[in-house]
């Protein structure tokens, strides 16, 4: 009980103490101008006073002869113990009336140097007071900027000039900030446009299939089976689309729990359930995986694998050939896949793995262009460094390098506001892949 009473009372002298402090800066540094002045003035005004009341033993007596000539005028000076004992009482008296005039003196020092203190004190506070508004305004501008800064003014910038200093790094720090939102903004709006067209088209086919199976008086079976046929091929695209966008939203979002894994053996799972469709398209796979042990999530890293080598087989030419490696090369484990394919220009590698994106190749294939943006995502989700570039004979070469793994399993990811843009995915050389 006591301990309780005790906390309780500490909580509330904190509340106290934080409701005596103001709440605006300017108030704040000007009531620490005003201290620091007056501590000053204190310290300054108590060496004066010990250095001024210094005591001495210095007795003067004058002495006048008899004549009363100026000549027979004589001033002695006595210090310490050589005053004589014939004007010791003299002397005491004397002493007496310096001490009690030197007190006096120092009483009336005291006291007009303390009024003195306290009108500099409230000189000091007038001038903190200015000195506080004068450093507090270039915040108070950029406060005031960044308040009337929205997504349909986000292009503005503080444009801070002067001298390099703290104000001038945090204004350029801002602008940055907000050069990047307003990337991700466009990006943002690029991403659901591009949804929307993605979704329309094969709702527009169903709508007319649909109006079609309606209006026409003269429909057989077999012409009902082939629209609900088609119809039924027209969900399964949006489906797959998405579960892609959900996909790529929850990898954007981060990672909640890492376990241990071995890229050979989720890349021998994916490759497993490709033999089927590399038959069918007349393709050879290939590959040459050894051990490689990372921290990650399981089902993102398979998704990551599969979309390599389904793009790298969706996109290719007859005949031709995909090799899928694994392994461990200068601390880093990482997964290759290079395929053969039409030529693909080397400024347009990197658009590739934007959403949505397309080089020469339409969605009638069942591809909506976000394989490789969520393998960018996974990737950056996993801390993971992805290069890409495009074969000289044609086809592309990606490869995604994953921190080895250690001992102890890293922490999860904290919540972050899912990104757009990560990866630097331009068209880079990497070591020989196995061609």
């Amino acid at each position: 009980m006591r301990l309780r009473s005790a906390a309780r009372a500490a909580l509330s002298r904190a509340g106290l103490v934080s409701r005596l402090v103001p709440r605006r800066v300017r108030m704040r540094l000007t009531l620490l101008y005003g201290l620091l002045f007056v501590i000053s003035g204190a310290v300054l005004l108590t060496i004066t006073y010990l250095l001024v009341n210094r005591p001495t033993n210095t007795v003067l007596v004058s002495r006048r002869g008899g004549s009363g000539s100026p000549g027979d005028a004589g001033v002695h000076m006595y210090t310490g113990d050589e005053v004589p004992g014939s004007v010791d009482s003299f002397a005491h008296a004397q002493q007496q009336q310096a001490v009690r005039q030197h007190a006096a003196e120092m009483q009336h020092l005291l006291t007009q140097s303390g009024i003195a203190l306290a009108i500099m004190a409230v000189i000091a506070i007038g001038l903190g007071w200015l000195v506080a508004g004068r450093v507090l305004r270039p915040l108070r501008t950029i406060t005031t900027t960044v308040q009337r800064i929205s997504a349909h003014n986000v292009h503005e910038r503080l444009a801070v000039e002067g001298p390099g200093d703290e104000l001038k790094d945090l204004a350029d720090t801002v602008d940055g900030l907000l050069g990047r939102l307003e990337a991700a903004l466009d990006s943002h709006k690029r991403f659901v446009a591009n949804a929307a067209h993605e979704l329309r088209t094969p709702l527009t086919v169903e709508h007319a299939l649909l109006e079609e199976s309606l209006i026409d008086r003269d429909a057989t079976v077999d012409s009902f089976r082939s629209n609900f046929e088609r119809l039924l091929t027209l969900s399964e695209q949006q489906a797959r689309l998405l579960e892609s966008l959900l996909t790529l939203s929850g990898s954007e979002r981060g990672l909640d729990r890492r376990e241990p894994l071995d890229l050979a053996e989720l890349t021998g799972n994916v490759l497993l359930g490709t033999r089927q469709e590399a038959e069918r398209r007349e393709l050879r796979v290939e590959a040459h995986t050894t051990p490689a042990c990372i921290w990650g999530d399981d089902a993102l890293v398979e998704r990551l694998v599969a979309n390599l080598v389904d793009n790298a087989m969706g996109y290719n030419v007859p005949d031709g050939w995909v090799t899928v490696v694994t392994g461990v090369r200068g601390g880093h484990a990482f997964v290759r896949v290079a395929n053969t394919g039409p030529q693909i220009p080397a400024a347009g590698v990197s658009r590739l793995f934007e959403p949505f994106q397309r080089i020469g190749r339409t969605a009638d294939n069942g591809h909506h262009g976000l394989g490789l943006s969520i393998v960018r995502s996974i990737a950056a989700a996993h801390d993971a460094t992805l290069n890409a570039h495009a074969r000289p004979q044609g086809g592309l070469v990606v490869e995604v390098g994953f921190p080895l793994r250690t001992t102890t399993a890293p922490l999860p990811d904290p919540p972050a506001v899912p990104a757009t843009a990560t990866h630097d995915v331009g068209p880079r050389p990497l070591s020989a892949a196995p061609e």
